[in-house]
């Protein structure tokens, strides 16, 4: 894409989700995020985070890709395409998080996928809107070698329904799917054609550390769902409560936490990496020379948390230097930093050598200045079912 066209691209008007009227009305505080016109809060960033932490909130995530992939192929092009392996969906409804890889073993993408039907020629994948572009260009490349029909379906809604009583109040909002909701384990998805109709779709994930669901209607559907919702207590909430449930749960944002340049060792993705077989998915010849090569020269790469327990905020592109001063000085960076409301002190996901570990002595420059402060290294995630996950 040349200058130009870049520029075309910035200029262009942010598009709007089947939810946006629902925002204004809600008094949403409404931002350019990805090209899409999203709330950032409607009113208390804190509060929309404390309502997911310890009751219900709900988030208009529309803006995610939804692709359908049909054909007698889906699984074996699947199978080339992830780096996590579709043949541990076992049942229909069943997700798979994994990293989709360019050939040099970096992370175009991370996405869920499910299996849609019994026989394995249905699936969906959920993916990330900032990387629509560039993931779709991977699918059909891929698909070249496959007879597969690969579907887009922008006409789709997604509301994010989060947090320890969210089961309980979708299923007051929806009696209908009280048994479907109470059945459904996590990382498991059901259709509710049956009790809805065309296009509804539920299942048990979410990326806040909280339990909750993901529901897939089309877009017509959303607004009256979302007054629901809201008439039963599930609170709206926006990007910037996203961000720090996200973050204090560990969950990688593309493009900040991980991206092309970063492979899934590099940021807490190694558990996704199906390498017990010989099934040669895209990345993986690099991903093990690369990983071998790292070890062998000391140069290998791992994501942590740091935690400030001082004043001041830490953010995305500090420097954190280890052992400083002496001559095993090292340094690593922070991909994501912010403050935590839960835990009342700065918190960050920085990528580190892997010697690191959390009896080292680590500091990070706020200012950029040379005024080093202290941090503590800690493994993620920071909380997890609204409670601390390390000890204090």
């Amino acid at each position: 894409m040349t200058d130009t066209q870049n520029t075309a691209s910035q200029n262009q008007a942010p598009k709007r989700t089947p939810l946006y009227q629902s925002h204004v009305d809600s008094d949403g505080k409404l931002v350019d995020f990805s090209g899409w016109e999203l709330p950032i809060h409607y009113g208390s960033q804190i509060e929309e985070h404390e309502a997911v932490r310890t009751d219900a909130g709900m988030f208009d995530v529309s803006h995610m890709v939804v692709t359908d992939i049909k054909g007698a192929n889906t699984k074996a092009w699947l199978q080339k395409l992830l780096a996590n392996d579709v043949d541990k969906l076992k049942t229909v409804g069943k997700a798979l998080y994994s990293g989709m890889l360019n050939e040099q073993g970096g992370v175009i993408d991370d996405l869920i996928v499910y299996l849609m039907n019994d026989d394995a020629t249905e699936y969906r994948i959920v993916s990330n809107a900032a990387t629509r572009d560039k993931d779709l260009a991977q699918f059909n490349h891929v698909a070249e070698d496959f007879d597969i029909t690969i579907t887009e379906r922008p006409e789709l809604a997604m509301i994010a329904v989060q947090g320890p009583n969210a089961v309980e109040k979708l299923a007051q909002a929806k009696p209908s799917w009280a048994d479907t909701l109470a059945a459904l384990k996590p990382f498991v998805g059901a259709d509710l054609t049956g009790i809805e109709g065309t296009d509804w779709f539920v299942a048990r994930t979410g990326y806040t550390g909280e339990d909750g669901v993901e529901v897939i209607m089309h877009g017509d559907d959303a607004p009256a769902f979302f007054e629901q919702l809201k008439a039963n207590g599930i609170k709206p909430a926006g990007l910037g409560a996203r961000d720090t449930l996200r973050m204090e749960a560990g969950m990688n944002l593309y493009g900040h936490d991980m991206d092309e340049t970063i492979n899934p060792y590099e940021c807490n993705m190694g558990w996704t990496l199906a390498l017990k077989d010989e099934r040669d998915f895209i990345g993986r010849a690099a991903l093990v020379s690369k990983r071998k090569q790292a070890k062998d020269d000391n140069t290998a790469m791992k994501q942590v948390g740091l935690l400030l327990t001082t004043r001041g905020v830490l953010r995305e592109g500090m420097t954190v230097t280890i052992n400083q001063g002496t001559d095993k000085e090292q340094t690593g960076i922070i991909t994501s930093g912010t403050f935590s409301p839960s835990l009342k002190n700065s918190i960050a996901i920085a990528r580190v050598p892997a010697s690191v570990s959390e009896d080292d002595n680590v500091q990070v420059d706020l200012r950029g200045k040379g005024k080093f402060v202290d941090v503590r290294v800690l493994k993620l995630p920071f909380v997890r079912n609204g409670k601390q996950q390390f000890d204090s």
